[in-house]
């Protein structure tokens, strides 16, 4: 019985020093966030390419299948187009409209991971908010989940996505999935 109590003891010990998020979470160095906007800059022009010359209305997302073996995947958020892009490898799969920080409660620019995925969540700052299909980017609660798209900046500092869009998204990213925020 002493054995199994040290066995447990050692195992608790040992789960409090390794961390459970990435050790690099975020980098929002000012080469990142170039890094980042200079991947928004060029989704813009993959979504051309991809899709060809449409204008999303807020709310509406485009998606296409493009198979796994194509590599991982990747979001890509241009808060000046106020559009998110998806890519598997380096192929683009999605581009949906978004609603990012208000300028008070700004959106963080650079490069981050899903650092954890809840189908519903509610905000612990914001008067309990519903955040479905949450996927948690920092430390400080700043995510993508579906919402309200009014069209423009309007949100605490998360990125809002169309429903059936934040639940396709849900689907296809896992945990560490990098997340490239750019001006």
């Amino acid at each position: 019985m002493k054995q199994l109590a040290l066995k447990l003891a050692a195992t608790a010990a040992l789960a409090l020093v390794i961390p459970m998020a990435p050790a690099i979470a975020s980098l929002e160095t000012v080469e990142a966030k170039s890094e980042a906007a200079n991947a928004a800059a060029m989704a813009r022009s993959d979504m051309y390419a991809v899709f060809g010359d449409q204008e999303l209305k807020p709310g509406h997302y485009l998606w296409r299948d493009v198979p796994e073996e194509a590599g991982a995947e990747r979001v890509v958020v241009s808060l000046s187009d106020q559009l998110a892009y998806l890519y598997r490898g380096n192929e683009l799969m999605a581009v949906s409209t978004v609603s990012s920080g208000k300028t008070s409660t700004p959106t963080p620019t650079g490069i981050f991971n899903v650092l954890e995925k809840k189908p519903m969540h509610r905000s612990r700052k914001y008067d309990n908010a519903p955040m479905p299909f949450m996927q948690r980017i920092d430390r400080f609660g700043v995510a993508l989940h579906a919402g309200h798209l009014p069209g423009r900046p309007a949100s605490h500092g998360c990125v809002r996505l169309p429903s059936q869009f934040a639940a396709k998204l849900f689907k296809t990213t896992p945990v560490g999935t990098p997340v490239l925020i750019g001006a």
